[in-house]
């Protein structure tokens, strides 16, 4: 079972982009949640997480651009990416937070490209 990312695609500077994660087995109710990304040849990071209460966090490289957001009813996680940049393509994923002990679910994740 691996959480699902998509919404993922190819914008232009200053663009927007909304992302999706679906827990369609409903193994994450009682997690914190986050998204991640890794670009090429660097490492996968958090750039947004949501706590349990609904507290946010993120990462200052996108912090005032981005939005991550939960809908329990759907078992969903969002990330709401705007002003998009060129240093915003990676693949982006999302898991729960932290994320060691859920290794076994990252999934492909979804791909955003941003043209500067």
């Amino acid at each position: 079972v691996q959480l699902q990312a998509s919404g993922g695609g190819f914008v232009q500077t200053g663009g927007y982009l909304r992302l999706s994660c679906t827990d369609s087995r409903k193994i994450f109710s009682n997690n914190h949640m986050a998204w991640y990304r890794q670009a090429p040849g660097k490492q996968r990071d958090w750039i947004a997480r949501i706590a349990l209460g609904g507290v946010t966090n993120y990462a200052d490289s996108v912090k005032g651009r981005f939005t991550i957001s939960r809908d329990y009813a759907k078992n969903t996680v969002y990330l709401q990416m705007n002003n998009l940049t060129a240093e915003d393509t990676a693949t982006y994923y999302c898991n729960a937070w932290p994320s060691a002990a859920y290794r076994f679910y990252w999934g492909q994740g979804t791909q955003v490209t941003v043209s500067s």
